[in-house]
């Protein structure tokens, strides 16, 4: 009897699915008695969605899996939270006879790309090498990916260079290698002499030099990318905006807005967070309010403000000092927006109190930030609030929260050095003294070999 016979539904099985429908048709396999006969076809679809705990659940009820099935397997692990537990699973199955192929041990490398040990992609690769898929090009590629993920640079440059054929996968593979690593230069003269470029090949560069704070060259790399006639997608336009952002070009990043407009890229929600963090920094709070209203009042129906994009309008009104904008923003976002507060949003709204004189209410904030989340607070956040303290001279509330530095990390002399600055607003000069013969005194119980640069710099500066 045809599945179809039984639901017309189970046509879905052929299709492109989403797992509310996947459940359903579970269900209804159950029902029909068909679950047996095509549980291998609805474990590749839970696969693809990276449901491992389905995945599994299926898989323990088919009597003799084979090759097809058990490689879902492994994809479900390296697109799920797990993929560490892909080895486990693999180790299981060679022991029960499995013969693996290419299309195992892409998934594999997938996984321990994702682990981030090199250790363990080592030991995929001479099970590949074991099984004589090593020389096949997906194997090869994703193991230049593994190896690069894993920091081993050494071992991707062998693999690459070992290649027989090289495809564009290979090329962009290898630069993302080392701009993951840092080394932007070999990466870009590796870009340089690829045979072919597209979209991914110049993302990878950008992205790179993004991460390495270099916004200067990111610039450069997007006005050749378009000289050359290459066409960004949403990625590039986020890493330039990001670019703009952090070095403050607001030119170039109205540009960029005018050539999303123009060149009528599908504006959402990622560029727009992008477009407000961008204004943001460029202190143009205004041009930041603009982009963000179009959201919030609902110019794109298909688009609603999510949890970035209040942190990004949030950060603009603590650098304006817009104190009732940013408490209207923060109120907005669960009531109107259905959007509960993180810890990004609280810190955000400490920041505002403290950037308008409240400091207290900004510790409060805080305090009880930490407490409802059950989140201890770093130390960085709390010497920000005391540098604030500073500003605003108070001194009573910037000791309390120094010594609360001071123990939490004793170590830590940058500590003394805020405690000192905050004295020395207050005009406290004993107790600045005091603080530095402290650090004399903590100073000579330091071992020979530990870094005294900044701890000179607090006695002798201050």
């Amino acid at each position: 009897m045809p599945i179809t016979s039984c639901n017309p539904r189970f046509e879905l099985l052929y299709s492109t699915l989403n797992p509310f429908h996947l459940y359903q048709i579970q269900a209804q396999l159950i029902t029909c008695g068909l679950f047996s006969l095509w549980s291998p076809r609805l474990l590749k679809h839970f696969a693809d969605f990276g449901d491992i705990d389905y995945t599994i659940f299926i898989f323990k009820f088919i009597a003799s899996p084979g090759t097809v099935v058990i490689n879902n397997v492994v994809k479900a692990y390296s697109l799920s939270s797990e993929p560490n537990k892909a080895l486990v699973f693999f180790y299981e199955m060679l022991k029960n006879g499995f013969c693996p192929n290419s299309y195992t041990f892409v998934s594999l490398f997938g996984c321990c790309a994702k682990v981030g040990c090199a250790k363990l992609g080592k030991k995929c690769h001479g099970q590949a090498l074991k099984n004589g898929v090593d020389r096949i090009l997906p194997v090869e590629n994703s193991l230049i990916h593994c190896y690069g993920c894993c920091g081993d640079m050494w071992l991707a440059k062998k693999v690459f260079d070992e290649m027989s054929h090289r495809d564009l996968v290979s090329w962009n593979s290898i630069i993302d290698g080392y701009a993951t690593v840092g080394e932007l230069g070999i990466a870009h003269g590796l870009f340089e002499v690829m045979p072919e470029r597209n979209v991914v090949s110049w993302n990878i560069l950008i992205s790179g030099y993004l991460k390495g704070n270099n916004p200067g060259c990111v610039l450069m790399l997007f006005r050749k990318m378009m000289n050359d006639g290459m066409r960004g997608n949403n990625s590039t336009i986020v890493s330039v905006l990001s670019a703009c952002g952090r070095s403050a070009r607001l030119r170039e990043g109205r540009s960029v807005h005018g050539f999303i407009v123009k060149k009528v890229l599908s504006m959402n929600i990622i560029h727009e967070t992008t477009l407000i963090d961008m204004y943001n920094r460029c202190h143009k709070v205004e041009m930041a309010r603009r982009v963000f209203d179009k959201v919030v009042l609902g110019k794109r129906d298909s688009v609603h403000p999510d949890e970035v994009t209040f942190v990004g309008v949030l950060c603009a009104c603590a650098r304006a000092g817009l104190l009732t904008e940013g408490k209207n923003f923060f109120s907005q976002m669960t009531c109107n927006h259905g959007v509960k507060p993180n810890f990004a949003h609280f810190w955000c709204m400490a920041n505002l109190y403290a950037r308008s004189g409240l400091i207290q209410e900004a510790e409060d904030i805080l305090r009880i930030t930490q407490e409802e989340e059950d989140m201890p607070l770093e130390s960085s956040v709390w010497a920000n609030l005391l540098n604030s303290c500073r500003f605003q001279g108070n001194v009573a509330l910037g000791e309390r929260i120094a010594n609360s530095l001071i123990d939490m990390e004793p170590w830590n002399f940058s500590h003394y050095r805020l405690l000192l600055n905050v004295y020395a607003v207050g005009g406290r000069w004993d107790d600045v003294a005091m603080v530095k013969d402290l650090v004399k005194t903590k100073m000579k119980g330091r071992t020979p070999g530990c870094n005294l640069v900044d701890l000179k710099e607090i006695v002798h500066k201050l």
